[in-house]
């Protein structure tokens, strides 16, 4: 079992998106995979058709000693759900100690079950964002190919220099460029920058923001959404992308 973290601590970089339609599409080529929300908007679970999660079925469920809650069946992955009042969860991992490292903990218990494990972590660099990149093996990094992603960049490597320090073996898996549209100059020139300072990086996905949308509202996957579309097709040469820098083998070609 692998298990990564889709990371970046500046908001509407496509995490989410990424988390749930990689998963999907892991999911499709045959492997066992697992999707955690730790993010408390809980956009994951309701973009998977998951509404009002009880706070029993999230992670806060380790914090009561009762280890992670059994997961959700859901598109043929599994997920364990977040909900907003995990949001507390922040003041109670302050006072206990070693709580950053309880669910790479309590994920060794889920070795034999899954392939993969990719965490969706809250665009912020708190006690949630700390739990997840402390459960990863590796970090996949969005970046949109805008000023703002490049503002981001420092805040970014602060960051993951704080989660080396507790685990020095941490690495960028994959960074991925997000929004991307190449009829804009602006896109192109930030996106030359990107790949000059950052690698391994894959190719840019495209900024379609309708079809993202209405799946999202539909609470489905692209692939279940809009099976085919070009929006699918980015998200199935992505997830070919990060299988490869995961080091996972696709027994059905994604």
């Amino acid at each position: 079992m692998i298990t990564a973290t889709v990371f970046n601590h500046a908001g509407g970089a496509g995490k989410t998106s990424i988390t749930r339609d990689v998963g999907f599409e892991l999911a499709r080529t045959g492997l066992r995979v697992l999707l955690i929300d730790l993010d408390p908007q809980a956009n994951l679970t309701s973009w998977l058709g998951v509404h009002e999660a009880r706070m029993e079925q999230t992670v806060q469920r380790m914090f009561d000693e009762q280890g992670l809650p059994e997961p959700l069946d859901v598109f043929g992955l599994h997920l364990i759900p977040s909900a907003v009042d995990l949001a507390l969860v922040e003041a109670t991992m302050l006072s206990i100690p070693g709580a950053q490292m309880y669910l790479r903990q309590e994920l060794h218990h889920f070795t034999d079950r899954y392939d993969v494990v990719l965490i969706d972590s809250p665009p912020s660099v708190g006690q949630l964002a700390i739990l997840g990149a402390a459960a990863a093996d590796r970090l996949i990094v969005p970046i949109p190919t805008r000023q703002k992603g490049l503002n981001a960049l420092p805040g970014l490597n602060k960051a993951t220099s704080l989660y080396r320090r507790m685990r020095p073996d941490l690495r960028v898996a994959l960074y991925i460029p997000t929004l991307y549209d190449s009829r804009r100059s602006h896109d192109r020139e930030v996106l030359g920058i990107l790949r000059q300072g950052l690698s391994p990086m894959c190719e840019p996905i495209p900024e379609r923001a309708a079809v993202w949308l209405d799946s999202n509202m539909a609470g489905e996957p692209l692939g279940v959404y809009q099976p085919g579309s070009p929006v699918h097709q980015d998200m199935v040469r992505v997830t070919r992308d990060v299988a490869h820098a995961l080091g996972l083998t696709l027994t059905v070609p994604a």
